[in-house]
């Protein structure tokens, strides 16, 4: 039955939420609440290896909880799971949930080292994957263990965890942290989330690993939404996806929309895509070409952004309508936290002034997160940076500049990388780019472009600099041009700046020939 929700506290912490709250059921108990409710035939998931009805995630769960409760998983535990987009990882983390324990999904595909980190940090007492190096404390369990031995009923009950989930990141330092959510495992079954229509049907396109794919799928489940995913993006199968599934609610980043827009606009409009009723971009940042090419294809009332961290210290968002009246913002402030602009002194940068975002959430400093491996940047009035420069208008829109640690300053002049990429990414003849600041003798640091030319295309460092000239101030042109034959942002959008810098300072160092030169052609 549904209970009236009271914030679980860390040992001798204040309480973090005003225990009045709305009813709601354990995470691990949804499943069967909307088994229930629903027609026997109705579906949950459906994946490229098939679907499953309400039922049948209940009953799956049920067994792989009984069988990682023989192997040791308890309430307050934490449980790794390194399994690729799948019917398997969702039936895994609803068992996690069901044991009272909290799930920390990581990429599959992690580098040992990598995952060898994580896993010091987190210290589960199971890690869940099909083949994985560097595993660190509890057992290693296939997602793809024979279930038959267990029974497909709820294991003893436990208490909910109290923490729902404990992503990973990389940061801007590429050294790893868990993010774990200081929310016990309890949601409202009737509480849609970022528009989501309980009992709707929903696209994930983004890697459960990722934030971003995770809080789509399992908030879209815990409302009983129909959650069609994908293993890998790919920009005509989405595109199909929605036209067969009739799907009505989409979140992807902007390297997915940019990589339906490079579909041939033939293939891209024969697909009946009029089901959407929202479409929502963020995580990272969106080219003004692009923005207004969706705007244009869907109508502004489909299209929405949305800025912040996993952390959940606070987000913005706005609307395609808004967004076309104020055109390069994230939005304002959403209720649950407050927003403010600083200077490095840390005073109060006025309307207007570039500088440090910094979100406040209603609970007070450090309620909605806590770090393992890392600590947060906190000024002393408690407001926190994820490390994004920016300024507010007058009305209280968002406009972001970049990442602190990304900025260029080149003699003295800032230069925005995002701001480059976006230009560069608008050639005909580039697929995406990524820029970074590489060290200079008489200017401290200048611009270095890394760009990946689309299929069977071709380019000259000069014909990339005449199309820059004509859209971007000259000090902020690439001293120097790189073609990388592979993508340069993983599935989420995401790249690793601050690495991807110290690799070119290394091969700098070595003599390493690199650098486009200029009258050469890149093939």
């Amino acid at each position: 039955m549904p209970r009236t929700w009271r914030a679980a506290t860390k040992r001798g912490a204040a309480p973090k939420r005003n225990s009045a709250s709305m009813t709601e059921l354990p995470l691990g108990d949804l499943p069967r609440y909307h088994a229930q409710r629903k027609p026997s035939s109705a579906q949950a998931l459906i994946h490229p290896e098939g679907a499953l009805t309400w039922s049948e995630l209940e009953f799956a769960a049920n067994r792989r909880a009984n069988l990682y409760r023989s192997l040791g998983v308890k309430a307050g535990d934490f449980v790794t799971v390194a399994l690729p987009n799948g019917n398997a990882l969702c039936e895994s983390v609803f068992a996690i949930w069901k044991l009272g324990a909290t799930p920390n999904p990581i990429s599959a595909s992690l580098p040992a080292v990598e995952a060898r980190a994580i896993l010091e940090l987190v210290r589960p007492s199971l890690v869940i994957a099909e083949s994985f190096e560097g595993t660190v404390g509890g057992p290693l369990v296939s997602g793809a263990a024979d279930l038959q031995g267990y029974p497909p009923d709820p294991p003893p009950k436990a208490p909910p965890a109290e923490y729902w989930k404990a992503m990973t990141s990389g940061g801007s330092t590429g050294r790893p942290k868990v993010i774990v959510a200081d929310r016990p495992a309890f949601h409202d079954p009737t509480a849609a989330f970022m528009g989501q229509r309980p009992d709707g049907i929903i696209l994930n396109a983004c890697p459960l690993y990722h934030n971003a794919g995770f809080m789509t799928l399992s908030r879209a489940l815990f409302t009983g939404n129909l959650a069609v995913g994908m293993r890998r993006f790919d920009a005509e199968e989405a595109l199909r996806l929605i036209e067969r599934h009739r799907v009505e609610w989409v979140v992807f980043v902007p390297t997915m929309m940019h990589r339906i827009f490079r579909l041939p606009a033939a293939t891209r409009l024969e697909f009946d895509i009029s089901s959407l009723q929202a479409v929502w971009h963020g995580m990272s940042f969106m080219p003004a070409s692009l923005k207004h090419a969706w705007l244009e294809w869907l109508g502004p009332e489909k299209l929405w952004e949305i800025y912040g961290g996993t952390e959940g210290q606070g987000w913005t968002a706005v609307s395609g309508i808004e967004w076309l009246q104020r055109p390069g913002t994230v939005g304002r402030c959403q209720p649950g936290c407050s927003i403010r602009i600083l200077r490095e002194d840390g005073s109060p940068a006025p309307i207007g002034e570039i500088g440090e975002v910094v979100f406040l959430p209603d609970g007070g400093a450090g309620s909605t997160y806590h770090y393992i491996g890392a600590e947060a940047k906190r000024f002393d009035s408690g407001w926190e940076s994820i490390g994004d420069l920016g300024r507010l208008d007058a009305d209280g829109y968002l406009y972001l500049a970049d990442r602190r640690t990304d900025l260029i300053i080149r003699g003295g002049a800032n230069i925005y990388p995002a701001e480059v990429e976006a230009v560069l990414d608008g050639h005909p003849d580039v697929a995406s780019s990524l820029v970074v600041g590489l060290p200079d003798p008489d200017l401290g640091n200048v611009v270095h472009a890394i760009v990946e030319p689309r299929a069977d295309r071709a380019f000259t460092a000069e014909e990339l600099d005449e199309y820059l000239l004509e859209r971007l101030a000259k000090y902020k042109l690439p001293a120097s041009y790189e073609v990388s034959p592979i993508p340069l942002r993983d599935d989420a959008g995401k790249a690793r700046r601050a690495a991807v810098r110290a690799e070119r300072e290394r091969w700098l160092r070595e003599g390493q020939d690199f650098r486009l030169q200029r009258a050469r052609v890149a093939r």
